[in-house]
C-alpha cells in the first residue's frame, strides 16, 4: 500500500477505511485476460467501462497499488480489435462492441500510469494500442469531415437518461459502433464536444509519449492533429452567444443543454485562460446553474431541462461521484485550488456521513440517492475513489501530476471534526509523512517530513507546500476558499509569513 491516513475524526476514519475494504472487493479477475484483477465499477456494474474504468485504475494505482493501473489498462489493450477498436466496456460474459463510450481519454491515463510505474514496455504498448484506437475514431466517427468526432447513440456518452440524449437508441444498430442509427428528427450524426475534447486530450497524450519514447517526429504530427481537433471543435460546437459548448446536428443545429458534457472540454484543457474565466463565471461558478451546495450537478439546475425529481442513474441533475472525480484534472489545471478543495470538502463531509458508496448526490443537500428498487446501490467504486482521493488533495501528500519521482505536494488542512490527523506515503527518496494538529487558540500546525529528515512546519490556515522530490520546498499555495488566511512556514530557507488568498502562489526559493 503506497499511502496511509489516519485521524481522530472517527466517522471520517471509519468511511475512509470502509472505502479501501470496499474497493479491495471490486478487484476481479476478467476471463480471457491473463494479467492480474481490474477494478470493477462496483455497484450495479459488473464490468469495467472504457468511459472511466483506465482513469480510475490510475487513481486506484496512484494511492495504493500500481499494479491495478496497468492491469485496468492492459485489459483494453488485449481485448483491442484488429481494426483498431477498444471495447466500450469488459464483462465477465461478453466485450460490449456497441458504442464509444470514451471520456477521460485512454491515452491520457495511460500516461500517468507510466509516470507512476516507469514501465516503457507499458507505454509502448499504450502507444500503439491508442494509436490504433484514433485511426479507428478517424475512419467511424468523423463521416461528416468535421475534424470531430461524432455522436451516434445515448451510450456514445457515458451520459445515461440524459436529457442531452432523449430519444436517442442506447446503443447502435447490430452491436457495432460503426453504424449510425437512423432516427427520425435527430439529423445524427452529431458533434459532440465532449467525445471530441477526449480525441483532442488523447492526440496530447500520444505526443507526449512519443517525445518519452524518442520518436520526436510523430510527436509534432500528433501535436499537429490534436491542435486541428481544437480549432473545430471552438469553431463547430462553441456557442459564443450562450459562452457554452453543445452538441451540433446534422441540420446544423445546436442541442442546446447545459450539461456536463462542458465539464468534459473543460477537462482536457481545450478553452485558453480567457475562455476558461468567462464559462466558469457564468456557469460553472454560478450557484443557479452548476456552484450548488454539492457540485457539480449533471444538468446546470437552472436548465429547463433539469431533472428535478433526481432519478436513479441519471445524467439528467444528480451530482455525479465520476464528475467529482474528474474535476481536479482541469480544477487544477486552471489554478482554481480553492474552489477544488471547497468541491472536494462538500463531497468528503457528505460520505462520511453517508451508510454507503452510490453513484450519485443531491446538489443541494449532499444525500446519497438511493437505487433503483432491484438494483444494488452500494459499493460503487468512484464514489470510494473520490473519497481516498480527495483526503489527499485535502489532507495528504501527492505526487504532483501523479508522477512516482517528481515534485511533491503537501497539504496542509486538518479534516472537519479532527485534532489530528497523519498522512504518509511512500516515495523514492523515503516515506513521507504530513502531522497535522490543532493548535491552542486556533489554526492548524503541519509538521513536514521526507525520509525521517525534517522538511518543514507550517502554522496558521490551510495550504499546500510543494516541495522537489527530495523535500526542498518550492512554493506555497493558498487552497482556502474565502479571505486570505495567515500562514507561517518555517523551512531550510528561513520563516516565510504571507496572508495567502485563494489560489495566490507564494515562491519559496533557497
Amino acid at each position: 500500500m503506497l499511502t496511509e491516513f489516519r485521524t481522530d475524526a472517527a466517522p471520517l476514519q471509519a468511511r475512509y477505511d470502509d472505502a479501501l475494504s470496499g474497493l479491495r472487493a471490486n478487484l476481479h479477475a476478467l476471463p480471457g485476460y491473463g494479467g492480474g484483477p481490474v477494478l470493477f465499477e462496483g455497484a450495479e456494474y459488473k464490468g469495467i467501462w472504457l468511459e472511466c474504468g483506465p482513469h480510475e485504475g490510475a487513481v486506484y494505482g496512484a494511492l495504493v497499488d500500481p499494479r491495478v493501473g496497468l492491469d485496468c489498462h492492459r485489459a483494453f489493450f488485449h481485448a483491442q480489435r484488429e481494426d483498431g477498436y477498444l471495447p466500450c466496456y469488459l464483462q465477465t460474459h461478453k466485450n460490449g462492441t456497441a458504442h464509444v463510450q470514451t471520456v477521460v481519454p485512454v491515452a491520457k491515463s495511460a500516461l500517468e500510469v507510466y509516470g507512476q510505474t516507469e514501465d516503457r514496455a507499458f507505454l509502448e504498448e499504450a502507444y500503439a494500442a491508442c494509436s490504433r484506437y484514433d485511426d479507428w475514431l478517424s475512419a467511424h466517427r468523423d463521416t461528416r469531415g468535421a475534424g470531430l468526432c461524432e455522436l451516434f447513440c445515448e451510450w456514445d456518452t457515458g451520459h445515461d437518461h440524459s436529457p442531452r440524449v432523449s430519444g436517442l437508441p442506447h446503443e447502435c444498430p447490430n452491436d457495432d459502433a460503426r453504424v449510425c442509427p437512423d432516427v427520425p428528427g435527430k439529423a445524427l450524426p452529431w458533434l459532440a464536444p465532449d467525445l471530441s475534447a477526449t480525441v483532442y486530450g488523447s492526440r496530447v497524450a500520444l505526443a507526449a509519449m512519443a517525445r518519452t519514447l524518442g520518436r520526436d517526429a510523430e510527436a509534432g504530427s500528433w501535436n499537429d492533429k490534436a491542435e486541428a481537433t481544437r480549432r473545430a471543435l471552438l469553431s463547430w460546437c462553441f456557442d459564443p452567444e450562450a459562452c457554452c459548448f453543445f452538441d451540433l446536428d446534422a441540420d446544423g443545429r445546436f442541442v442546446r443543454i447545459r450539461g456536463a458534457a462542458m465539464l468534459n472540454v473543460l477537462q482536457e484543457h481545450v478553452p485558453d485562460a480567457s475562455l476558461f474565466d468567462a464559462l466558469y463565471r457564468r456557469h460553472v461558478q454560478n450557484p443557479e446553474a452548476f456552484w450548488t451546495p454539492y457540485p457539480f450537478p449533471s444538468v446546470a439546475a437552472d436548465d429547463p431541462a433539469f431533472a428535478r425529481d433526481l432519478p436513479h442513474n441519471s445524467w439528467g441533475g444528480p451530482t455525479q461521484a465520476l464528475t467529482a472525480l474528474r474535476a481536479p484534472r482541469w480544477m487544477e489545471h486552471y489554478g482554481r485550488h480553492a474552489d477544488l478543495a471547497h468541491l472536494m470538502a462538500r463531497w468528503v463531509e457528505a460520505l462520511a456521513r453517508a451508510d454507503g458508496f452510490r453513484q450519485q448526490l443531491h446538489p443541494w443537500t449532499g444525500e446519497m440517492i438511493p437505487a433503483a428498487p432491484g438494483f444494488p446501490g452500494d459499493g460503487y467504486s468512484p464514489s470510494m475513489l473520490v473519497l481516498l482521493d480527495f483526503v489527499a488533495r485535502l489532507y495528504g501528500v501527492r505526487a504532483a501530476g501523479g508522477g512516482a519521482a517528481g515534485a511533491l505536494e503537501w497539504n496542509c488542512r486538518l479534516p472537519d471534526g479532527a485534532t489530528e490527523s497523519l498522512y504518509r506515503r511512500e516515495t523514492p527518496r523515503g516515506t513521507a509523512e504530513l502531522t497535522v494538529t490543532a493548535a491552542a487558540g486556533g489554526g492548524q500546525v503541519a509538521v513536514l517530513r521526507l525520509g525521517g529528515r525534517h522538511v518543514a512546519e507550517v502554522a496558521g490556515g490551510p495550504c499546500r507546500l510543494v516541495t522537489d522530490a527530495a523535500g526542498i520546498p518550492i512554493d506555497l499555495i493558498g487552497t482556502e476558499p474565502g479571505l486570505a488566511r495567515a500562514v507561517r512556514a518555517e523551512t531550510s530557507a528561513g520563516k516565510v509569513f504571507a496572508a495567502l488568498a485563494p489560489d495566490e502562489w507564494q515562491p519559496l526559493g533557497e
